[in-house]
């Protein structure tokens, strides 16, 4: 029971929901189709120097996508912890879901329009709609605390994320079968991205009214003091920054998560390219790699919850760090071809999930009562705080020597001279690296679909 109001299986099932509502945006938007999409529009609009020149700088269209990411994730870093804040002192924490979600949803819809080269607006378009969607997401989390006890968080957890996957992958299926048959359904390329890209805002849209009607605002947990209201915000959240030293596990699990949930990003928002240019592995293979990623993780998802249930959810979680390091490790050195790079792509989907969901519900049990989404919103963005890092330098790799190994090549670099600098001791440098690197120069999220050749 949290603040008189008894646990309902009913508002977690209501709870699941969302992530089954928001991951299309992840994985036919974020994965799949608008960061070639985006470079296809940035291509056309081109000037006679090959470049786009948004607010006067000349950019390469293949390094506009990785330049977007960087801003997005600077923006959230400093954003995020003010909607934490607001939303702990809010008396209808709900209402700000809603708020959030929407938002992020109609930006979505709205890249149906993205036609003639409307590289910039598609790229202001997805900064509103991923800053909406990770501030929708930390209000989602904060409810993890008030909808189930401390025993059932993994349970819970796990379940939301497999859910997620489950809804992600099936729209992702049928915006891949659309994309396939757009020549035989009488439409172009182009016309099909834009219609799976406004999909994933509908789907997005259409199932947060579940989530909305079966959640319950709680009382608040603190009274805001005097002020106006952004300044108060802003104090209050250095005010909480300041005293986390009070909760040194939380803070220690959060500088953990950094460093390793960084690395996870780095795949699912980059590093995809390799896959289809180096590998030379086809579109269709490469969809397959895909939807199998999907569904895989959906049943990893559940499989760590169990293996939570038999040894605890932190060596869970290093377990499936252990995997995660030797798969990587397997790919950077020797994934030559399509069966390899297959096996390799089903294993981590296995323990991505169970990464994601148990990491979720170990802080969930960590941070203060009435402080939720405050902690969460650090949560959401620490394995932001370095990750415009590897986007940055991706980006300007590509733009001034159009090498895609050479542009992989900077982010290990980078992520290398970060372990030599850290605290962390001979061992632990080592298998940072070797993680880091594998996840950075390998794929099994986003292949580049070759409409950024075609699209036009």
């Amino acid at each position: 029971m949290a603040d008189g109001i008894p646990y309902s299986k009913r508002e977690q099932r209501g709870w699941y929901m969302y992530d089954w509502a928001n991951s299309t945006f992840a994985s036919t938007v974020v994965t799949l189709f608008l960061g070639p999409y985006l470079t296809a529009l940035a291509k056309t609009a081109a000037g006679p120097d090959g470049r786009v020149h948004p607010l006067g700088i000349p950019v390469d269209p293949r390094s506009w996508w990785g330049y977007l990411i960087s801003v997005s994730v600077v923006t959230q870093v400093f954003v995020l912890p003010l909607v934490g804040t607001i939303a702990d002192f809010s008396p209808n924490k709900k209402r700000l879901m809603a708020l959030f979600a929407y938002a992020g949803a109609l930006a979505t819809i709205a890249m149906f329009f993205l036609v003639d080269g409307a590289y910039l607006t598609g790229g202001v378009l997805f900064l509103i709609a991923n800053l909406a969607f990770g501030a929708s997401i930390v209000i989602y989390n904060s409810f993890l605390p008030d909808i189930a006890p401390a025993e059932e968080r993994d349970a819970v957890s796990s379940k939301g994320w497999g859910i997620g996957y489950l809804g992600g992958g099936l729209l992702l299926a049928l915006n891949l079968a659309l994309f396939a048959k757009s020549k035989a359904l009488g439409i172009s390329e182009s016309l099909a991205v834009r219609i799976n890209l406004a999909s994933a805002g509908v789907w997005w849209a259409l199932f947060t009214l579940i989530p909305l009607a079966a959640l319950r605002n709680r009382a608040v947990g603190r009274v805001r003091g005097h002020g106006r209201s952004f300044t108060r915000s802003l104090a209050q959240f250095v005010d909480t920054a300041w005293n986390m030293r009070r909760y040194p596990q939380a803070l220690r699990f959060l500088v953990a998560y950094l460093l390793y949930n960084d690395a996870v990003q780095a795949v699912i928002t980059l590093a995809a390219q390799f896959g289809s240019d180096e590998l030379k592995i086809s579109m269709a293979d490469l969809t397959l790699v895909i939807l199998m990623v999907q569904f895989v993780a959906f049943f990893g998802s559940f499989l760590f919850d169990w293996i939570a249930g038999w040894i605890g959810a932190k060596p869970a979680v290093i377990v499936s760090l252990v995997i995660w390091t030797g798969v990587l490790v397997a790919m950077y050195v020797s994934v030559r071809t399509k069966n390899q790079f297959f096996v390799a792509a089903a294993v981590v989907a296995i323990v991505l999930g169970g990464t994601q969901a148990l990491s979720r519900s170990l802080f969930s049990q960590m941070i203060p009562k009435g402080r939720e989404a405050e902690y969460f919103s650090v949560y959401e963005i620490s394995d932001k705080g370095t990750s415009w890092m590897c986007p940055l330098l991706f980006g300007l790799a590509l733009q001034f020597t159009g090498s895609y190994r050479l542009a992989i090549l900077s982010v290990t670099h980078a992520r290398s001279r970060f372990s030599k600098s850290s605290c962390m001791d001979g061992s632990e440098r080592l298998a940072f690296l070797l993680f880091s690197c594998g996840e950075s120069s390998t794929s099994m999220v986003r292949p580049p679909f070759m409409m950024c050749e075609e699209v036009f």
